[in-house]
């Protein structure tokens, strides 16, 4: 067998980034393909962060620090071995998606009622996000809620070099203004941001709508 430049076996699987079932048995070929292969594979996970498969993958990667936001629920870890691969170490995209497939984990039952589950649901969004901000090498964008309101998500944001794009989607009223006032501050701290992007949902008042634009203003990059 011919064998070709690692360049052009990286534009070929390139070429099949939205073809997974093709893509992943190409990766079942041997190590070589498969060191190409899994960055492509994990670049964009979109809708597949939906599929709890996926969700269990990415905890069995928590560390410790990152598990102790699931200690107070007693949620099991998978038994699983833990992955060859930093998979989140590759992601560039975090969309909306990751936060139904979490969703999609903990249905409502007689296991959890509606409270309880969102509580764990929020529980495994801080710890998955952390993860991401703490790993993703090349996280270009990302998609948040009123987790953003968490100190350790807060502060690796705050010194996040590589994200370049915050959509900020539904954030419940009582998380608003906090909201808004942590996004305000990352604003006037993170140089590398060109795009942000609020839910039309999110009502602000005049005075953080002032020191909003002001941040806005300020910053350079957008």
């Amino acid at each position: 067998m011919i064998i070709l430049p690692t360049e052009c076996y990286y534009a070929i699987f390139n070429s099949l980034q939205h073809n997974y079932k093709n893509l992943f048995s190409c990766a079942l070929v041997n190590r070589h393909w498969c060191r190409i292969i899994i960055p492509i594979l994990w670049n964009e996970p979109g809708y597949s962060f939906k599929d709890i498969r996926l969700i269990k993958v990415l905890l069995l990667t928590l560390n410790a620090e990152e598990q102790t936001f699931l200690i107070p629920f007693k949620i099991s870890l998978p038994s699983y071995s833990k992955p060859l691969f930093e998979y989140t170490s590759y992601i560039t995209t975090v969309t909306s998606d990751l936060y139904d497939g979490i969703r999609n984990l903990f249905p409502c039952n007689e296991v959890y009622n509606w409270y309880q589950r969102y509580e764990i649901e929020n529980a495994v969004k801080y710890s998955l996000i952390v993860k991401l901000l703490r790993t993703s090498e090349n996280l270009k964008y990302l998609y948040l809620d009123e987790i953003i309101c968490n100190q350790l998500i807060f502060e690796n944001l705050y010194k996040n070099t590589t994200v370049v794009t915050i959509d900020l989607g539904l954030v419940k009223n009582k998380f608003k203004f906090k909201t808004i006032d942590q996004l305000i501050m990352i604003l006037c701290k993170n140089s590398t941001l060109t795009s942000l992007y609020i839910n039309d949902s999110i009502k602000l008042g005049a005075k953080r709508m002032r020191k909003l634009l002001n941040s806005l203003y300020n910053n350079t990059t957008l």
